[in-house]
């Protein structure tokens, strides 16, 4: 899929289409074509002119002061995640400089402590592959091992629907985090071939990825419906990895004592006797 280079315009326009006249305290009058506020009114609450925000929205000008997004964030309602993302829209950093390595590489240190650790844990990657993860991680549900990718898991594949109550929920975090972490940085082919796929593939993800929601996953408990152990609600943290940018070590954890607990224990007592996938050249028993 092409993306296109006019960022700026796209992620104003989706906002702008999410405000509505009253909660921007104006009239809401004649008839709207499309839903939100229109251009003429977003440029008059700004205090700019109708044709500079066309502009903008155009891709005509690409270098607006900082003053003047301010005052369109303040229009458009945007919390401090989404006035940080339109800041690095305009931000005069070359593409080629910000570019990360297309492969990431987990360090040795953090593949250790991942395999030392008794809860499901996995590391992440900017895309959301599944780089590496430990046997706990595998047990609590396939998707996460090594080679997937949770985004496309979460938009195409039932088993992992399901496995998750607040699906819905899920998917709008996992979007917004992707817009957060790829910024203006758009001509990655990762990027595009993911994007691409899934908004073809998954009306959802087409109608989440058009809303340019920004914002960051945190640590926040997360309810889960297994199908061996039925429903459990776990604690998920999501750590950065010191000199691997962009790769995260997600854990799951239960609050002490409690039943999801048992229920962890027990599906991970469950999984002990199935070793790791032995060396290509082992011979199957």
């Amino acid at each position: 899929m092409s993306q296109s280079t006019n960022v700026l315009g796209e992620f104003l326009r989706a906002r702008r289409e999410l405000v509505t006249p009253q909660q921007a305290g104006i009239p809401d009058t004649g008839v709207r074509r499309v839903p939100g506020l229109r251009r003429e009114e977003v440029a008059m609450l700004a205090g700019i002119s109708a044709d500079y925000y066309l502009r903008l929205e155009r891709g005509r000008d690409r270098n607006p002061s900082v003053q003047v997004l301010q005052s369109i964030a303040r229009v458009l309602q945007l919390d401090e995640a989404h006035l940080a993302h339109l800041l690095t829209l305009v931000a005069p950093i070359s593409r080629q400089r910000k570019r990360r390595p297309r492969k990431e590489t987990v360090p040795p240190g953090a593949l250790k402590l991942l395999d030392s650790l008794v809860q499901p844990a996995f590391i992440e990657g900017r895309y959301f592959d599944i780089l590496a993860s430990n046997r706990a991680a595998r047990a609590l549900s396939p998707g996460l091992t090594a080679g997937g990718n949770q985004l496309r898991d979460m938009f195409l594949n039932p088993a992992e629907q399901a496995l998750h109550p607040e699906w819905e929920t899920v998917t709008e975090c996992f979007v917004a985090n992707l817009r957060q972490a790829v910024g203006s940085d758009i001509d990655d082919p990762r990027f595009i071939e993911l994007t691409g796929e899934l908004c073809l593939a998954s009306p959802r993800f087409a109608q989440l990825w058009a809303r340019h929601e920004v914002r960051g996953q945190r640590g926040t408990p997360i309810q889960l419906n297994h199908p061996q152990v039925g429903e459990m609600t776990l604690n998920r943290e999501r750590l950065a990895i010191n000199g691997a940018e962009g790769l995260m070590l997600v854990v799951y954890h239960p609050d002490a004592g409690s039943s999801d607990a048992d229920k962890l224990a027990l599906l991970e007592s469950a999984a002990l006797p199935t070793s790791d996938p032995e060396p290509a050249t082992s011979k199957p028993s």
